[in-house]
């Protein structure tokens, strides 16, 4: 018998995402609230339970208000321009929409949506079942194991991206999940304010786990990584701060596991599934909404489209010509097809 399939879901990063992929639709819901990023999350969500088939959906936020890792590190994220207004709105925005859905949403209070992740992944492990984080951010690799893996959301959207299992990762980045978290603090993470070790790139710390197995032991035998690596590498884990650099990494980016999940199950009500995507102007969504979150049979729950407006009919003396549309970039070759289900 298959385990059943919690989805734990990265609400910020795919908020993030579709903030900027949609940008230009300037789409708003009925309301008149900015909306483009939330439609795109319930699009996305609507994607990922079509193709994994879950049981149960959680979506973590990070608290807009404290940071307990900036507490720790003053400087964290501290590059990161300021959000627009208009993400701000459609990030709160977001949680009261998923939370008007009936899906359990968790804002945990100084922590982030990985945290919301690693407790679901945790929690869901204990219960016998598996879990899928839906996410763009590469952190989540660490959380992969025998009973999580991770749908890294990728240009393309839902049906584009790879599932990362153990395997996989290994293929990809040559290190194994439980690697990873030594992996990205030796390596940094620029886009947290997170240095990592001058000089070690993903290569080079790939290179150090493949053959010390961590970290920690690279550093505690600079004779071997210098026999092993060359006396280059071995310098550089030798310079003053490279250690202080590592642990402080390994500080901020663990996980808390911790966070009180409460797993929303599936199917959702059809009525309100109807209601929330018709708020957000995605009419054309509502049937597969339908389906993937309620189990329902459209029929009768949702009025059929309204026909496409006819330029043609509303102005029979003119002749309409259609604008010309930017061309958009074709899409990405993906080497590792592999990777892909």
């Amino acid at each position: 018998m298959t385990a059943p399939v919690t989805l734990a879901i990265d609400g910020n990063s795919l908020v993030h995402r579709s903030y900027h992929a949609q940008a230009r639709t300037g789409m708003h819901s009925t309301d008149g609230r900015p909306a483009w990023a939330v439609r795109g999350l319930l699009m996305q969500l609507v994607a990922a339970v079509e193709r994994l088939r879950p049981t149960a959906v959680v979506v973590g936020f990070d608290d807009p208000d404290a940071s307990a890792r900036r507490d720790t590190w003053p400087n964290y994220k501290a590059t990161r321009v300021d959000k627009l207004d208009t993400l701000v709105d459609q990030l709160a925005l977001a949680v009261e929409v998923l939370r008007r859905l009936g899906l359990s949403v968790v804002v945990p209070p100084a922590l982030e949506a990985d945290d919301v992740l690693a407790s679901t992944a945790a929690h869901v492990k204990q219960q016998g079942g598996r879990t899928v984080v839906v996410t763009s951010d590469r952190d989540a690799f660490a959380l992969i194991d025998d009973t999580t893996s991770v749908l890294r959301i990728i240009n393309g959207g839902v049906d584009a991206s790879p599932v990362m299992t153990p395997e996989r990762l290994v293929l990809l980045l040559g290190v194994r999940p439980d690697q990873y978290r030594d992996f990205a603090a030796l390596r940094g993470d620029p886009s947290d304010n997170l240095p990592g070790v001058r000089g070690v790139g993903p290569r080079t710390a790939g290179r150090l786990l493949q053959e010390f197995g961590s970290a920690r032991a690279a550093f505690d035998d600079p004779a071997r990584v210098a026999a092993r690596l060359g006396a280059g590498v071995a310098a550089k884990l030798a310079a003053p701060g490279a250690r202080e650099a590592y642990e402080l990494n390994c500080l901020i980016m663990a996980m808390h596991a911790d966070v009180p999940v409460e797993c929303g199950a599936l199917p959702l009500d059809p009525q309100i599934v109807a209601q929330v995507y018709r708020a957000q102007n995605l009419v054309f969504t509502v049937n597969d909404a339908l389906c993937a979150l309620a189990g329902a049979d459209p029929d009768g729950l949702t009025p059929p489209a309204p026909p496409m407006p006819s330029f043609v009919d509303s102005w029979p003396s003119r002749s309409y010509a259609r604008p010309a549309l930017p061309k958009l970039p074709a899409p990405p070759k993906h080497a590792q097809l592999s990777l892909f289900d």
